[in-house]
């Protein structure tokens, strides 16, 4: 029987875990993080200042448990140019997660006024595609908090399924290094920082699902080159007063406009209360929308620091997308001379291990063994929530490994 030790729990770690034992394979998964209940995701930000602000979370779960719910399909052409298919894994996963959009019920004042207000600009809003029970959903705006009704998918969920087929799941343990002989994995080094305790422990594989910003690091402790061409899918939100909206209580990027170079989607911001400067706006007056752009992979991460910039390209294409969502703004009945936007700021981060530089089409490296499965192995920003795609690439691998 395979013995495999999978790092990170959040969307690829969990769902490699997870396929892997339902086969029979035996599985150890380490997380630095603690487990929390879903409602109380927010505090466990971890952030960080990279020239943007990065947001990150560290506990089981990862990220997922902060995501927005939004559901749709990235980079699977790029993938697929790559030698990698993803198309059944798609559907298998979008079938699983019962993946749409949320009934009418569940659209606000705010966003129904945005989609009309694109509408008559010539733009067409879409519902965003969402992984997010509606039957529990009662929408409270706190998506990206931690769902206080556990309505939206989370990798929580897989890490269940799994724990229930036998995985080991580790928690507050950091992986600090991978192991190898003669140029195949052996397993990895761990520290505890509750009782300072060190341990290795042995695997035939070893699967790293710890982010782009810790992957890159582990690899290196494997002799490994990455951590260059880092991306972060750069985002703002622009928004201004329009009375009495309410729409900080609205599900949060419950529809979508796509165009070249950006997208657009209904968004609330504490940020923009303080810029706005107008000591009578409260969050109840807030209309604002999302500009989120596929960066330039300009960022790197080393043994000394993450560094990201916007470049002269990005700038303008947030530029281009915060005109295009102010027009719609003001349609919508936003005072124009209150429109403002927030710092730029990045979710997704990858790149860090991308496939043809430093995983193979079957996400494996150099050392025989060692795979990545997260967003470091894309080839470029999604410009666009990457969960899905990464549910899709860690199916994909499972499947591989069980008919090596």
């Amino acid at each position: 029987m395979k013995n495999v030790i999978v790092v990170g729990s959040g969307a690829g770690g969990a769902t490699v875990a997870r396929e892997l034992a339902l086969k029979g394979v035996s599985v150890t998964l380490i997380e630095m993080g603690k487990r929390v209940t879903t409602d109380i995701a927010f505090q466990c930000y971890d952030n960080l200042d990279i020239g943007v602000e990065l947001l990150k979370t560290s506990c089981l779960g990862g990220t997922t448990l902060v995501t927005a719910g939004n559901a749709v399909r990235t980079c699977q052409e790029d993938f697929k140019q790559m030698g990698i298919d993803l198309s059944s894994e798609f559907k298998e996963t979008e079938d699983e997660l019962n993946v749409g959009p949320l009934p009418d019920t569940h659209f606000g004042e705010g966003t129904l006024k945005i989609m009309e207000a694109a509408s008559s600009l010539g733009l067409v809003m879409e519902k965003m595609p969402k992984s997010i029970d509606p039957k529990k959903c009662i929408p409270c705006g706190k998506c990206a908090f931690g769902c206080p009704r556990d309505a939206k998918w989370s990798s929580l969920k897989f890490l269940d399924d799994a724990l229930a087929q036998g995985v080991q799941i580790i928690e507050n343990t950091t992986v600090t290094g991978v192991t190898t002989t003669n140029g195949r994995v052996k397993g990895v080094k761990t520290y505890n920082p509750e009782n300072g305790l060190k341990n290795e422990y042995n695997a035939d594989m070893v699967i790293l699902c710890s982010g782009a910003i810790q992957t890159p690091g582990l690899l290196r402790s494997a002799g490994l080159v990455a951590g260059e061409k880092l991306f972060v899918d750069t985002f703002v939100t622009v928004g201004g007063a329009l009375p009495d909206i309410g729409f900080y209580k609205e599900v949060s990027m419950n529809s979508l406009l796509k165009k070249e170079g950006f997208i657009l989607a209904p968004h609330y911001s504490s940020l923009l209360i303080p810029r706005i400067g107008q000591n009578r706006i409260q969050e109840k007056d807030i209309l604002g929308m999302m500009v989120k752009i596929p960066d330039e992979s300009s960022g790197r991460v080393d043994e000394n620091c993450v560094f990201k910039q916007s470049t002269a390209n990005d700038v303008g294409l947030l530029a281009e997308g915060c005109a295009t969502a102010g027009a719609i703004l003001t349609e919508a009945g936003v005072d124009p001379d209150t429109l403002v936007s927030t710092p730029a700021r990045g979710a997704h981060p990858g790149g860090t291990a991308a496939v043809g530089e430093v995983v193979d089409k079957d996400l494996e490296t150099e050392i025989e063994g060692l795979y990545v499965c997260d967003a470091s192995v894309f080839p470029r920003a999604p410009g666009a929530p990457p969960v899905l795609t990464i549910l899709a690439l860690a199916k994909r691998l499972a499947k591989h490994i069980i008919n090596q």
